[in-house]
């Protein structure tokens, strides 16, 4: 499900994140996350289905592997938010 991308007054673009707020580059979690909780995950993953990072872009500032991300994706697709629950993995596949 591809987002369509917005630009706000500023001149920013942005997407409508997982929260259902506008969601620009500078909203994203910054590069050195390590805890990836739920709302970050689907922030990234908006990000890349809305153009703001393409796939690369976001497995590079990020330190994933594609298949990381792809399996973000595919969680959020399947499942929802819930999906992307690290202590519910196994609940999920």
């Amino acid at each position: 499900m591809l987002q369509q991308q917005r630009t706000n007054s500023r001149g920013e673009k942005y997407v409508i994140g997982p929260t259902g707020a506008p969601l620009t580059l500078s909203d994203l979690p910054p590069p050195e996350t390590q805890r990836w909780v739920i709302r970050r995950k689907a922030e990234v993953v908006a990000a890349v289905r809305g153009g703001l990072l393409s796939l690369d872009e976001a497995c590079d500032r990020y330190r994933l592997t594609n298949e990381e991300f792809l399996n973000w994706q595919q969680s959020i697709d399947k499942h929802g938010l819930a999906g992307l629950r690290t202590t519910r993995l196994q609940q999920y596949r």
